[in-house]
């Protein structure tokens, strides 16, 4: 159980390889097997790399066990975020949530969005120049949930100072919550205080807006929604829209950067790419069309099979925080109530029992054809991929996050042709990063 109170905390959060499990869960693998006890975040644990146990945690969300964050987490993104709450106020925010990012809305609404601020950051890359992918995705990923939430232009100077101070305060959700001065948490604290501010003061105009009927029909926006549709209290709807820009801009751009820097170790994806991409774009073009249909992405069949791969060895959300509600027993392992359970995705997704060669980056193990390296079952595949985790808490943004990814690597490799500028890879802090921020270097070119 290691070190008192520390356990083994240290060693389990020790940098390593987002393509692997690292050393620690390496060892206590071969040791003790896929399911094993530990002390972890300060309390007794059990870690799973089973399949079979994951999917039994997730599918007995609120029966059996319930969602448990560290304290620390829950005081720098707040009482009221969805990643903490349990229960019915869960099931409350997690409705809004999906309704603003529903099938329909996805199709009418947001893939125009994604669309456009794709365009606003590809077309801002000069050509020959060296630059960071991972910040560039950011810089999408953000702009897009700012104006999808609080109806915020990109470019903006109100924008801008909003990145900032979310920059800081990402640092801080990720980094020992040790509440000193000078450290990550405390200035991350220091940032959630003036972001809330600043969104409480955009409530406060839209409500005004709202009371005297000015509304612009350019506010189909979350904070609109919540305004008008909820009961939700001012700190409740502070901290869904904190959460929510949290949630909706960090994964997403560590997975478009995950592909960005997979895809040049694999000229043959590349190539299927780019053909898939042209023939949708030629096709277009005979029609007359410029935006893209959801049609069109309905189309990108070999994208699809890259996004899931890009997830499944990349691995953006690495473990779950769970606790035991009630003594479990699941086949002869005994888990006591009240003791925390992590369910560990990536372990799973990088077992060689369920992936065939899973450290390689393989798109075509997800198409169902027999093709190289393909899965005997799409859905024995499916069954363990769980990069959105599962149950009553599925990521409600799962399906806009594969929309991003998707547009963005049309777009992409459509216009250009990038290289890795200097040796950088993901690592795990268990939060993926690129330590230097993955620069490449970019070419453009037409495949029109």
């Amino acid at each position: 159980m290691g070190w008192p109170f520390l356990g083994e905390t240290i060693g389990y959060l020790k940098p390593y390889s987002a393509t692997t499990i690292g050393e620690f869960m390496e060892q206590h693998i071969a040791r003790y097997g896929t399911i094993y006890k530990s002390k972890l975040f300060g309390e007794p644990a059990i870690v799973s790399a089973d399949a079979g146990l994951n999917r039994f945690i997730l599918q007995n969300e609120g029966k059996l066990f319930e969602c448990s964050y560290p304290r620390s987490i829950g005081g720098i993104l707040g009482k009221w975020s969805m990643l903490v709450l349990v229960g019915d106020m869960h099931r409350d925010m997690r409705v809004i949530s999906l309704n603003f990012l529903s099938h329909a809305r996805l199709r009418t609404h947001l893939l125009k969005e994604v669309e456009k601020h794709t365009l606003l950051v590809l077309n801002s890359w000069n050509q020959n120049c060296t630059f960071s992918a991972q910040d560039e995705a950011k810089k999408f990923t953000f702009n897009l949930m700012a104006k999808h939430i609080m109806s915020m232009d990109p470019g903006e100077i109100e924008t801008e100072q909003l990145k900032k101070e979310y920059v800081t305060f990402m640092k801080g959700v990720v980094s020992a919550p040790l509440n000193l001065p000078g450290t990550a948490y405390r200035k991350a604290l220091k940032s959630r205080s003036t972001i809330l501010k600043f969104i409480e003061g955009k409530m406060e105009e839209r409500v005004k807006r709202i009371q005297e009927g000015n509304e612009s029909l350019e506010e189909d926006d979350l904070l609109n929604w919540v305004l008008k549709h909820s009961n939700l209290s001012t700190e409740q709807i502070l901290d869904l829209i904190l959460s929510l820009l949290f949630a909706g801009h960090e994964t997403s751009s560590v997975a478009i950067a995950l592909a960005i820097y997979f895809l040049p170790g694999c000229p043959q994806a590349m190539q299927q790419l780019r053909e898939e991409h042209s023939e949708i774009a030629r096709a277009k073009k005979q029609a007359g069309e410029v935006e893209l249909t959801w049609e069109d992405y309905k189309r990108m069949e070999f994208t699809h099979c890259v996004v899931n791969e890009t997830l499944r060895l990349g691995n953006v959300v690495r473990f779950l925080h769970r606790k035991a509600l009630k003594d479990v027993n699941y086949k002869g392992y005994d888990i006591p109530c009240g003791w925390k359970v992590l369910p560990v995705i990536a372990a799973v997704h990088l077992d060689p029992s369920l992936f065939d060669q899973p450290q390689q980056f393989n798109p075509w193990r997800w198409q169902n054809n027999g093709g190289r390296g393909s899965c005997p079952s799409k859905s024995a595949a499916n069954n363990n991929f769980l990069p959105f985790g599962g149950g009553s808490r599925l990521c409600a943004g799962s399906e806009l996050a594969k929309l991003e990814m998707a547009v963005f690597i049309h777009y992409l490799v459509l216009n250009y042709h990038w290289e890795l500028a200097e040796t950088d890879q993901a690592f795990a802090y268990p939060f993926v990063d690129f330590p230097k921020g993955l620069p490449i270097t970019v070419q453009a070119h037409s495949l029109i």
